[in-house]
């Protein structure tokens, strides 16, 4: 699935810009809050929308109209 590639490239990069955040010394503790804030925020939403394409390439539905992914949680 090109999509979980997609992803995941993009859950690096997001890995290595909050490593820099994290690491450059010249920003304060409040400027890194707010430019991390974001990056964290989409890091969540992709790492879950992997889970959920994990979950479905795993167990495909048997129907396309009746998707229990949902109920699964």
């Amino acid at each position: 699935m090109k999509s979980l590639e997609y992803i995941q490239m993009a859950l690096d990069e997001l890995d290595k810009e909050v490593q820099e955040c994290l690491m450059d010394l010249n920003m304060d503790m409040t400027a890194k809050n707010e430019k991390m804030l974001p990056l964290l925020q989409q890091k969540r939403v992709l790492e879950q929308t992997k889970e959920d394409l994990t979950y479905l390439k795993e167990n495909p539905p048997s129907n396309a109209g009746e998707c229990t992914m949902y109920k699964q949680r």
